[in-house]
């Protein structure tokens, strides 16, 4: 099996300094590629002059995540991608492990590694954390992380199957990536892994966490978790993705879905951040002009009962953090 670690840069010189030389320190089993997403920062410069064996590939514009991975992923032959982001410190013998439980079945594509915070390396970070789940209701949420609150790791989270991975740090089939047509580029960045994962998922394959492999991520590299931007393209994708892939009475659960996204945008009323609801707004509206080309993505894809897919709770992830007290995913 051929292994290929795949980092997307977008004027990210600082964490390709900074982060770099622990992948190419840790990663002798994979070749080490930088797929560059048009910079200006010097980056490829930097990359040529300090890192020669580090194969590039340059898009000739800003694709986003999910544009710039499909495009650059191109030109990588391998059996096995693994995604990172430019901003994570990976440690040592990380790729083994998940390697190992992404080869051990066909039906298993996807594997995600237990993601911790850089700055608190015994807690969980934002994205990803101990494996991506989703609720009644298809808001994503990890175990370690519900909502903005992350968990002490404690070993507390098992091998299992999850729902989606984390595209900060995703090891995946190459041949299971192609078929599936890559990223929907529709999304930008934010949630195409959880698009990707559900497509798979719809298609008969597992997706699995595997905490014996481990990095840290700083997150917010690109775009800071705080940003309008990423409120926009959140709570936009996270429509794309139900009206693609939801098994079941699609236009009711969107339905719900745009009344309870209206109770989000009271909750950041209470808290002064009226770009961010000005930001959800524009998410419903962006969501609404892009029906038409949803729904024929939706007519190519099978969908599967979303209550049967392994990852899909029976709660809302609202009702129990916000009415019941239930801040860690041990107390749903």
């Amino acid at each position: 099996m051929t292994n290929a670690v795949v980092i997307l840069n977008w004027n990210g010189k600082s964490w390709l300094e900074k982060f770099l030389p622990n992948v190419v320190q840790y990663s002798s089993e994979a070749e080490i590629w930088v797929i560059d997403n048009d910079s200006t920062d010097g980056s490829v410069e930097y990359l040529r002059n300090h890192f020669p064996k580090v194969q590039q590939v340059c898009n000739d514009s800003n694709l986003g995540f999910a544009g710039g991975y499909n495009e650059g992923l191109k030109s990588i032959t391998a059996d096995n991608y693994i995604l990172l982001n430019s901003d994570i410190e990976v440690t040592e013998g990380w790729l083994t492990p998940a390697l190992e439980v992404l080869n051990s079945a066909d039906d298993i594509v996807c594997v995600q590694p237990k993601i911790l915070a850089f700055d608190r390396k015994d807690y969980f970070e934002h994205a990803g954390a101990g494996g991506g789940m989703m609720d009644k209701w298809c808001y994503p949420l990890c175990r370690g992380r519900i909502f903005d609150l992350t968990e002490k790791d404690e070993n507390q989270y098992e091998a299992s199957e999850i729902f989606w991975a984390s595209g900060a740090c995703l090891f995946i089939k190459a041949k299971a990536f192609h078929n599936q047509g890559g990223f929907d580029a529709d999304f930008f960045a934010h949630m195409e892994e959880i698009d990707l994962c559900w497509r798979l998922k719809n298609e008969g394959k597992r997706v699995i966490y595997c905490p014996d492999s481990v990095v840290y991520h700083v997150g917010g590299g690109t775009l800071n978790y705080q940003s309008p931007r990423k409120t926009f393209l959140n709570f936009r994708n996270s429509l794309f993705a139900i009206h693609k892939n939801y098994g079941g009475f699609t236009f009711g659960i969107i339905m719900l879905r745009l009344w309870l996204d209206g109770i989000a945008g009271f909750k950041f009323l209470l808290g002064g951040k009226l770009t961010h609801i000005w930001a959800i707004i524009k998410a419903h509206f962006s969501y609404y002009a892009h029906l038409g080309r949803m729904q024929k993505k939706r007519k190519k894809l099978k969908q599967v009962k979303y209550s049967q897919l392994t990852g899909s709770l029976r709660k809302s992830i609202v009702v129990e953090y916000y009415l019941k007290g239930g801040k860690k995913y041990s107390q749903l």
